[in-house]
């Protein structure tokens, strides 16, 4: 799929929250913005909503299926190589299966004092202090 520039590219992504800890994904080093830290998830197709979206790129890329998400918040981000990201984040509250690294480099249950440890997409930095807030109050 190729993009225009300027375009912006919707996105969907799963907070999967465990015992005080976010599950949180390296990409790999020849992807896109390679070896920065994010959320699972993915491009939204033009057939499906956000929610649908984040259904299929967890059950992709770790092998789950989200079954309780509650939007959390969206957040629009440009990047130094034109790319433009409308991300719509999604708290996962329940999911059934075994989280199984299917896509990145690597994946880490972080608690949110330790996110400031490894590399996050510029775009997460917003939702990022919002988490941290949350489980310090």
């Amino acid at each position: 799929m190729s993009v225009r520039r300027n375009e912006i590219v919707q996105v969907a992504v799963g907070i999967i929250i465990n015992e005080g800890t976010v599950l949180c994904c390296q990409r790999k080093k020849k992807a896109r913005y390679g070896l920065q830290w994010e959320f699972p998830g993915g491009k939204v197709k033009q057939s499906e909503s956000p929610a649908e979206c984040l259904q299929r790129e967890l059950k992709e890329e770790l092998g789950i299926l989200a079954s309780d998400v509650e939007p959390y918040g969206t957040y629009v981000q440009t990047y130094h190589d034109d790319g433009t990201f409308e991300v719509n984040y999604f708290i996962v509250k329940q999911f059934d299966g075994d989280v199984n690294n299917n896509v990145f480099k690597t994946i880490r249950w972080l608690a949110p004092a330790e996110f400031d440890s490894v590399q996050f997409l510029e775009g997460n930095k917003p939702i990022l202090k919002k988490l941290q807030c949350e489980f310090a109050g």
